[in-house]
């Protein structure tokens, strides 16, 4: 045992937050006496007796030890709060977490990071805006920060490591433990070109409370969060409202009003989140940046095309109904959408339905 495996020891030890350590510390002189410390004296020193009898089993147990042993198991490793590598941002929450297990590399503690949240029930539309501002706040040299779910969440880890940025994914289990487990092969690229990070043990299991808990690490190591898309009840509401408390910016991304995952921004909107319309925006008003981003160039539209452009929306619809619209034979429209979608203006989204493309939508219109 050493000191930091003291800290480690009392963050496993469920019921004992930083400001209690930190009296149990100003009383024993470091968190090893504090852990090696007789019960009677941690009684008198006013440590409860739920966190007491599970302190006392730990040692007992020598759980840092084991803990230690997990973690280098799975090629992970352990930041404890007086680590000089603990995210500053981090600190200055309510409640952060004693200890951190982490695979990868977290950016610089001077490099600006903002969380990217939403639904993991994506619309097209809501994965396009996405992608769209992961894209552009990597390329400004932002940190993205989200959670590993499905949906918003996946498509913000992707397309930054994808625009070469760096990415943080705060998960909801032990670091050893991806969930959802289709999203392995995302986790292993995020530790290479980033960070994964949980407070829980090793090999603790994807629980439905641990997630709404974690919520607060990925506000807390932010400057801001972006909601894109969010239903009434949603996580990222819960993010969104942990920001609130953190002191933090929160950015709400307005979207079809007869859409579901409208309804959550509708509320952060009334409740006073910033809305925003593109990660510019998001930049400028952190003060990230004092100049415009470079917008990717919108490819020009064919004549013909361009009622079938005007057609289409980020939402997909089918072949059927454009035809229908348009009063165009099946034939000559796929042919047409084919062209459009080798420009890049048009994605195919599956069973013969389409809707326009990112880089379109990212200039905000159409020609």
């Amino acid at each position: 045992m050493d000191e930091r495996a003291a800290w480690l020891g009392f963050h496993a030890v469920d019921g004992i937050s930083l400001r209690q350590l930190e009296r149990l510390i100003a009383q024993t002189g470091s968190a090893l006496a504090a852990w090696h410390a007789p019960e009677a004296e941690l009684r008198a020193l006013g440590l409860p007796e739920g966190p007491l009898a599970r302190l006392v089993a730990a040692r007992q147990a020598g759980l840092p030890e084991k803990i230690l042993a997990q973690v280098r198991r799975v090629g992970a490793r352990v930041i404890v709060y007086p680590d000089e590598d603990y995210p500053p941002l981090l600190r200055e929450i309510a409640s952060p977490p004693l200890a951190l297990f982490l695979r990868g590399t977290l950016p610089p503690a001077e490099a600006p990071a903002v969380a990217l949240v939403g639904t993991r029930q994506a619309s097209n539309y809501g994965i396009q805006v996405a992608a769209t501002f992961a894209t552009a706040l990597a390329e400004a040299g932002v940190t993205v920060v989200s959670g590993l779910a499905r949906g918003i969440d996946r498509v913000a880890h992707e397309a930054t490591l994808d625009a070469g940025g760096q990415t943080i994914a705060v998960l909801g289990t032990g670091i050893d433990v991806v969930y959802p487990p289709q999203h392995r092969a995302l986790a292993q690229r995020i530790a290479e070109q980033g960070a994964l990070v949980t407070e829980f043990l090793p090999e603790t299991p994807p629980y439905a409370g641990n997630f709404p808990v974690r919520n607060r690490i990925i506000s807390g190591l932010s400057l801001g969060v972006v909601v894109i898309e969010a239903p009434e009840r949603s996580g990222a509401l819960i993010t969104a409202s942990f920001a609130l408390d953190q002191n933090r910016s929160v950015y709400a991304v307005p979207g079809p009003i007869f859409s579901p995952g409208t309804a959550g921004i509708l509320r952060l909107l009334r409740d006073g989140a910033t809305p925003v319309g593109s990660a510019q925006e998001i930049l400028e008003d952190l003060q990230l940046v004092a100049r415009q981003l470079p917008l990717p160039a919108a490819p020009a539209v064919p004549e013909r095309a361009r009622p079938v452009v005007a057609a289409l929306g980020p939402e997909p619809k089918h072949i059927d109904e454009l035809a229908a619209e348009l009063g165009m034979g099946i034939a000559q429209l796929s042919a047409l959408l084919l062209e459009l979608q080798l420009e890049g203006i048009v994605t195919h989204l599956g069973a013969q339905h389409y809707a326009l493309a990112s880089p379109l939508l990212a200039r905000g219109g159409r020609r």
